[in-house]
């Protein structure tokens, strides 16, 4: 007989979405629902609980839409409806409208929204214009999708991560949002620093910190460790509910092998100054039983990494397919001895 769990993750990006889906499968929720594939079967009628608190410091205003890009992937891949080949964006998805402000000539030019898309984008941006916060929009949004999970915004205030580059054209230094710095530059410019514009005065999201204090395990995805789990460790409230949850805290290392699994986690640690590896990383989030976030660390089994105060194990941690993703969260559930 199981007990009902409740997992809250901190996730962001392509790498935050699919591990959220490993994790559904593992506990049987929305597409996984009464398949009989997954791991757990839930006893009681509230059932198990999955929360993702997700990062917000991608989000921008763009051709008067508002886009988010962290919660849309998570939303689509969760709720069946995402793109396959690229893990962003809609399945099927067509580009005349991408077409159309091109001829226009409109700006930006090097950001493309797909038209299913944009349909989000132009719900958010009509809810969050008549007074609606972002919480309540996102919940709204995902009554479309049924993902089988709470998808929490880092924060209801805005906060956008943005990138102190050298210019390129004219050498000057400047600060640009981090979509430009991601997209149009594939941070290929030479980079100084990352500023999350807004966090400073920015307050965790309604229920992020009781979903972050009342979980059985939290969990930290192979996101981008500066980008989006730093971005949302910036918001007010979520770090110090990190130190102080009663819950157990595993972080999964996006790093393999001296690279990231996905994206260009790389260039980001390097310009913080991190070492691009699992041992790297880990140091960085720091102990629980310190000063830090972590009581263990999960790494590939091709690594190897000893972080003072923290229990690290080494695993497979290549989401082929979310079966595999859920063996990496029955793996952090033993190693921190939560058991359903």
């Amino acid at each position: 007989m199981s007990v009902d769990v409740k997992i809250t993750v901190l996730a962001g990006g392509i790498g935050g979405a699919r591990f959220l889906l490993g994790v559904q499968r593992f506990l049987g929720l929305g597409q996984f629902a009464g398949d009989g594939g997954h791991e757990l079967t839930a006893d009681s009628d509230g059932g198990h609980e999955l929360t993702a608190v997700v990062n917000i410091g991608d989000d921008a205003w763009m051709y008067g839409v508002r886009i988010c890009p962290d919660l849309d992937t998570c939303m689509y891949t969760l709720g069946g409806g995402i793109d396959p080949e690229r893990g962003w964006g809609h399945r099927d998805e067509t580009w005349h409208a991408k077409e159309e402000l091109a001829a226009y000539g409109v700006q930006p030019d090097w950001f493309g929204l797909g038209d299913r898309d944009l349909a989000t984008h132009l719900v958010r941006s009509q809810m969050l214009r008549a007074g609606y916060p972002l919480s309540q929009v996102t919940e709204a949004l995902c009554h479309r999708w049924s993902p089988g999970a709470t998808l929490l915004p880092a924060s209801d205030d805005r906060c956008e991560t943005h990138v102190v580059v050298t210019d390129p054209d004219t050498g000057d230094q400047k600060a640009i949002h981090f979509q430009e710095w991601w997209v149009r530059y594939r941070a290929q410019i030479p980079t100084h620093s990352f500023a999350f514009i807004g966090a400073e005065s920015a307050t965790a999201g309604p229920g992020v910190v009781d979903a972050i204090t009342g979980a059985d395990i939290v969990m930290r995805a192979p996101s981008n460790p500066v980008v989006s789990i730093g971005a949302t460790l910036a918001v007010g409230g979520i770090r110090a509910a990190l130190r102080s949850t009663p819950a157990p805290v595993v972080g999964y290392s996006p790093i393999v092998s001296g690279k990231p699994l996905r994206g260009m986690a790389d260039e980001c640690l390097s310009v913080i100054g991190v070492e691009t590896s699992s041992e790297a990383v880990g140091r960085h989030y720091g102990a629980r039983s310190g000063t830090g976030l972590l009581d263990y660390w999960l790494v590939h089994d091709t690594d190897e990494a000893e972080v003072p105060g923290v229990t690290v194990a080494s695993i497979p941690l290549l989401m082929t397919d979310p079966a595999t993703t859920a063996e990496m969260v029955r793996a952090g559930m033993e190693l921190a001895g939560v058991r359903p």
